[in-house]
């Protein structure tokens, strides 16, 4: 199918626009969404977000395919990694969320020719290994939503791409209170669960709102008058794994702390446990006078032999940019992408081991394989953090 020419609304960028402007162009987004929406009646979408989804994500991926049903379109929500971190693995679980695995290094995905058009939200397809498969694939890329800076030039039907909000969830609880592409429903349990997503998703990315801009304020104010509240307390109770809480002491007994930074390799980790990394970043920065933490690993796949290092950043530094950080110390790959980006207070990367990948009985070269690894992106680090020797100072 055609979509016809590009309709992009940029991302926010340079000078601020007025409260005034701001509510105007999202008045203008949402009719051209609906208008958009209702030439694609009886269509389907794929919905990809981040390989490592967290509650904006999922969230805001649920908020967009409840709207699409009004418009008798199906929508399926995919993500190419693993779900491991315990709060996103209780909320599909609790919430019924309806989100599946792409692994993309077998056979058993979706069948690409039964969708019109595929859709980003919170992302910009460099957290996404699904990306390329549709690409390849030759799907219309319809619609990209995302609150993180712009990563890389974007050709979409419709692009909501708005850095000085903090979460996507608000950006998708905004188009809700449009009540033009969907009205939520109090008496509806799946609008309930997902407004209970909504607010979940807003609150984890703005760390319980300390962070939050007005808008994020406005759209949690909107989202508590149909959430949750027990839903949202059952979500927030789930337990850490004893491997979370092995990988938190291997960050503590391996770091180094330099210029009120701390940074810390955890080794090897399952693909099944990537997300005790940013968990490990979250209680390292909360160490007396530390304002950031790094914490990174290997993560492996045994069945398929491959690897990644893995890092989070984590930072209550107001003048420390980890997007410009990240990319800074890691740069781009061979097609221009970047390893890694961030937003206000947090920041992760994702680098290929490439050639190397593979997990040995043999011990002594894995200990050997991290540690070029570990010395490699302490050095990247570092030349950062030392306002002598670094290109960013962090004082």
């Amino acid at each position: 199918m055609n979509y016809g020419p590009v309709q992009a609304v940029p991302a926010t960028v340079g000078k601020p626009a007025s409260a005034a402007n701001h509510q105007r162009g999202r008045i203008d987004l949402v009719e051209q969404l609906d208008k958009l929406l209702s030439q694609r009646s009886g269509d389907r979408h794929l919905v990809l977000i981040q390989d490592f989804p967290d509650p904006d994500a999922l969230s805001s991926a649920w908020a967009y395919r409840l709207i699409c049903q009004q418009y008798d379109i199906d929508c399926d929500i995919y993500y190419g990694g693993t779900l491991s971190h315990q709060e996103n693995i209780a909320l599909v679980r609790l919430s019924g969320l309806p989100a599946r695995r792409w692994n993309p290094q077998t056979k058993t995905g979706p069948d690409l020719s039964k969708y019109q058009a595929y859709v980003m939200l919170d992302t910009q397809g460099t957290t996404s290994q699904l990306t390329r498969q549709v690409e390849e694939a030759n799907l219309s890329l319809f619609l990209v939503v995302d609150h993180h800076a712009p990563q890389k030039d974007i050709n979409a039907t419709l692009i909501d791409v708005r850095p000085h909000i903090r979460a996507t969830a608000t950006i998708l609880a905004q188009y809700l209170q449009s009540e033009v592409l969907l009205t939520l429903d109090r008496s509806n349990s799946t609008h309930v669960k997902c407004a209970t997503a909504l607010m979940h998703g807003l609150r984890s990315d703005t760390n319980n709102l300390m962070h939050a801009a007005e808008a994020d304020f406005m759209a949690a104010a909107y989202l508590s008058n149909f959430y949750d509240p027990q839903l949202l307390a059952a979500i927030l109770r789930a337990a850490r794994s004893k491997r979370v809480m092995d990988v938190i002491e291997r960050s503590l007994r391996n770091r180094t702390i330099q210029n009120n930074v701390s940074i810390a390799g955890v080794g090897y980790l399952r693909y099944d446990d990537r997300d005790a990394i940013p968990q490990a970043a979250d209680f390292l920065v909360t160490e007396e006078n530390i304002h950031t933490a790094v914490v990174y690993g290997i993560v492996h796949d045994e069945d398929e032999e491959r690897e990644v290092v893995i890092g989070s950043l984590r930072t209550s530094k107001i003048t420390l940019d980890p997007d410009e950080f990240i990319k800074e110390a890691f740069g781009q790959d061979l097609e221009g992408r970047f390893f890694g980006g961030g937003r206000t207070t947090a920041g992760g990367f994702g680098i290929p081991v490439g050639f190397l990948s593979g997990f040995y009985e043999n011990s002594d070269y894995n200990r050997l394989k991290w540690e070029v690894f570990d010395m490699q992106i302490k050095q990247k680090l570092w030349r950062l953090v030392n306002p002598e020797d670094g290109l960013i100072s962090t004082d």
